[in-house]
C-alpha cells in the first residue's frame, strides 16, 4: 500500500498523519470519554459510535476511496487505534477488528464484485464486521477446526460454532474460515462472506469478560446455513492461508492498541504523581516513583519504533511476519506491565473504577492473548529466525 510516509533522520511524521491523529483524538474526547465508564460496567456495546466513526473515515481506513475507504496507509491507521484506545481500549479493538479483520480480509482477497458489493457499507459504517476463525476447541491449533462448509451444487452449506468473536451478535456482516477439506490439512480450510439474517446463522452467548467490556464478544452458530458460492473468497483451500496474512496485518493493529493503554496509563500516573502529595512533596520527586516513570517512558518508545518500522515495511507490501509478531509481542507486554505499575503509583486509588488506570489494568490482558497468544508470537518469530 502506498503512502506519504518516509522515514527520514528526525523520524517526523506527515501532516496527514498528524491531522488524522488529532481527529480521531477529538473524536475520542467528544463521543466516547464521557460515556466510556457506563458501557464498561454495562457491557454495552455503542453500534451506533462505530456508525459515526464510518462518517469520520475511521471504519475503511485502509480501502482506497474507490471502494468508499479512506485510502491511507498504516501509519494513520495505527494513530487512529492509538488515540481512541487512550480513552477506551474496547472502543479501539472494535474498530481494529473491523478495519484489520472483516473489512481487510474482503478488500485483500475479494474480487472486484465482492469489493464493491460489501466495501463501501462497511467502510461507511453503515455494516459492522465480524471475523470467525477461532472455536471452542481450537484457538491457536486452528487448523484443527470443527466447522465444516460442504458444497451442494452451486451452494454452501455450513455448520458449526465459532467463539470469541468480535460483534457476534450486532455485526452485520461475517468473514468465516470453515473446513472444506481434511482436519490439520493448512489448505483444507476456505474463506466465506456470511450476512446477518442468513438463515442458519444465529448468534450465541455473549462472553462476560474481565476487560474490553464494551467491546462486544459472542459465539457465533451455524446450522445448515446455506450461502451461495459467489460468497466464496478466493480458491477453495485457501482460506487457512489468507487468514494467517490477514493476521500479519491485525498484529499492528494491536500493538497500537496496546500502546494506547501504554500511553493512556502513563499519561495519568504522570498527572497524579505530580498532583498527590506525601512527606511534603509530590511523589514523583520520590526514586521509587520516578524510576517507574522513566521506565515506563523508555518501553512507551521502544514499542513505537518497533510498531512504526513494521507500518513501514507494510505500506511497502513487504513479508512483516516476523516483524509484526514482534511488534505485537513486545508492545503487548508493555502495556501489561505498564498498567500494572500505574496501578501500583496511584496506590489505593488505583484499584478504585474512580480513576482510569484500573480498567487499563483489565482491558491490558486481551492484548497478549487476542489475534495470537504471546506464546503463538514467540513461535512465529523462532520459525522465522531459525529458517536462515
Amino acid at each position: 500500500m502506498k503512502t506519504d510516509i518516509q522515514y527520514n533522520p528526525n523520524f517526523e511524521l506527515s501532516e496527514t498523519h498528524n491531522l488524522v491523529s488529532q481527529s480521531a483524538k477529538d473524536f475520542a474526547k467528544n463521543f466516547i470519554l464521557p460515556y466510556y465508564k457506563e458501557w464498561d460496567e454495562k457491557q454495552f456495546f455503542p453500534k451506533e459510535l462505530l456508525q459515526h466513526a464510518g462518517e469520520m473515515g475511521f471504519m475503511g481506513v485502509l480501502v482506497p476511496e474507490v471502494y468508499g475507504g479512506s485510502g491511507l496507509g498504516y501509519f494513520e491507521y495505527t494513530a487512529i487505534i492509538e488515540e481512541i484506545s487512550k480513552v477506551d481500549p474496547s472502543m479501539g479493538l472494535s474498530i481494529a477488528a473491523h478495519n484489520s479483520l472483516c473489512t481487510n480480509h474482503i478488500y485483500t482477497f475479494g474480487s472486484e464484485e465482492q469489493r464493491n458489493l460489501w466495501l463501501p457499507k462497511l467502510c461507511a459504517g453503515e455494516f459492522i464486521g465480524a471475523w470467525g476463525l477461532t472455536e471452542p476447541n481450537t484457538g491457536s491449533d486452528a487448523a484443527r477446526m470443527k466447522t465444516t462448509a460442504i458444497k451442494d451444487g452451486n451452494d454452501w452449506v455450513l455448520n458449526g460454532t465459532k467463539n470469541f468473536i468480535t460483534h457476534g451478535i450486532s455485526g452485520d456482516i461475517l468473514v468465516v474460515i470453515a473446513r472444506t477439506g481434511d482436519v490439520g490439512d493448512s489448505r483444507g480450510m476456505t474463506a466465506f462472506v456470511v450476512e446477518y439474517g442468513t438463515p442458519g446463522l444465529k448468534s450465541g452467548k455473549k462472553e462476560n469478560k474481565l476487560g474490553m467490556r464494551a467491546s462486544e464478544t459472542s459465539e457465533i452458530i451455524f446450522n445448515d446455513c446455506r450461502i451461495p458460492d459467489q460468497n466464496r473468497l478466493g480458491e477453495v483451500g485457501d482460506g487457512f492461508i489468507q487468514s494467517m496474512k490477514i493476521l500479519d496485518g491485525g498484529r499492528i493493529s494491536i500493538a497500537a492498541l496496546s500502546q494506547g493503554i501504554s500511553k493512556g496509563a502513563y499519561e495519568a500516573s504522570l498527572k497524579y504523581s505530580a498532583e498527590r502529595h506525601q512527606f511534603g512533596k509530590p511523589i514523583s520527586s520520590f526514586q521509587g516513583i520516578s524510576f517507574k516513570l522513566a521506565q515506563m517512558a523508555t518501553d512507551i518508545e521502544a514499542s513505537e519504533l518497533l510498531m512504526h518500522k513494521a507500518c513501514y515495511e507494510k505500506n511497502l507490501d513487504k513479508k512483516i511476519t516476523k516483524l509484526s509478531a514482534m511488534c505485537k509481542l513486545f508492545a503487548s507486554e508493555t502495556c501489561v506491565r505498564i498498567s500494572s505499575e500505574a496501578v501500583q503509583i496511584f496506590g489505593g486509588y488505583g484499584y478504585s473504577k474512580e480513576f482510569p488506570v484500573e480498567k487499563f489494568y483489565r482491558d491490558s490482558r486481551l492484548c497478549t492473548i487476542g489475534e495470537g497468544t504471546s506464546e503463538i508470537q514467540k513461535v512465529v518469530i523462532s520459525r522465522e529466525i531459525l529458517k536462515k
